[in-house]
């Protein structure tokens, strides 16, 4: 029996599956189309991929090979920072689309707040409006990206999604975008297995209470947070197993000892180093 995966609404009207699988760094076609299978299999409708990943093809051709009609999907691709600009992120757009084989986009993001942001937004209001892209939002945009984006033009982006895992909570941030009516959209949901957080007591202790893993422990945080969540596996086991987190709840207390947690301090990139925003703008795209 198929989980219904809860929905979360846009300030649009659309929306968006609450759990997708990410594909950042899946670099091996065989493995890639594999993973895509099983994680269809488990149940999963929804899809993050991005130029910059390189395997935007494969995931049109894995859709393509599942069967499933296009509305039963929902895809999300973002512009990279190389392609900032109108004229060059509505090429950028047409690649991607053609890459994936569809005829409309579920959500184009703006990767990273690098260098002409807003003129890559004012492509995507157009393709928006030309119904290429059925909602259009940011990836690792600040409150003050947010709020310059939003005095140079028309359309609220529907979704900012940005590093959040328990060590890394952004409330400040999390709080203005549900003040804003913008989904909050976690990538590398459960941070980095490097940091410790799979051996963390009090993510052991409640994993323990309710015969769960650490990671569908952190998963279900998430979820009880209201956040659109892409965890990326390339196994069969572990697809599965994050995908399992809707026959439990967190209690009050529970979510209180997980606030607790936060280091404030992020993994990977800030987006207010410009040195590095700029320096990405001039990398180019794989092929």
């Amino acid at each position: 029996m198929m989980t219904d995966v809860p929905e979360i609404a846009f300030n649009n009207g659309e929306t968006i599956p609450q759990i997708g699988l990410g594909v950042f760094l899946m670099k091996d076609k065989d493995e890639f189309m594999k993973a895509i299978k099983w994680a269809i299999d488990a149940g999963y409708r929804h899809f993050d991929t991005a130029a910059y990943y390189g395997n935007e093809q494969w995931l049109g051709e894995a859709l393509k090979e599942s069967g499933l009609k296009r509305d039963e999907y929902f895809v999300t691709s973002k512009v990279w920072n190389s392609d900032h600009g109108y004229d060059k992120t509505m090429a950028a757009f047409e690649k991607t689309r053609n890459k994936l084989g569809l005829d409309y986009l579920d959500l184009y993001l703006v990767h990273w707040p690098a260098p002409d942001y807003v003129g890559s937004w004012k492509a995507m209001e157009e393709l928006y409006k030309a119904g290429k892209i059925k909602s259009i939002g940011v990836s690792n945009f600040k409150k003050h990206h947010m709020e310059d984006l939003m005095s140079q033009t028309e359309i609220k982006p529907v979704i900012d999604q940005i590093e959040t895992h328990p060590y890394f909570q952004q409330t400040e941030l999390v709080n203005y975008l549900q003040d804003n009516e913008i989904v909050h959209e976690a990538w590398s949901p459960m941070g980095r297995g490097s940091d410790g957080i799979f051996d963390d007591a009090v993510l052991k202790e409640i994993s323990t209470a309710y015969n769960k893993t650490v990671a569908q422990v952190i998963l279900r945080w998430h979820i009880q947070r209201n956040t659109v969540i892409i965890p990326k596996s390339v196994h069969e086991a572990r697809l599965k197993e994050n995908f399992d987190i809707f026959d439990f709840e967190l209690t009050e207390d529970d979510m209180k000892k997980i606030a607790t947690l936060d280091t404030g301090k992020r993994i990977y990139a800030d987006p207010d180093n410009t040195a590095w925003l700029e320096k990405s703008a001039k990398k180019p795209l794989p092929e």
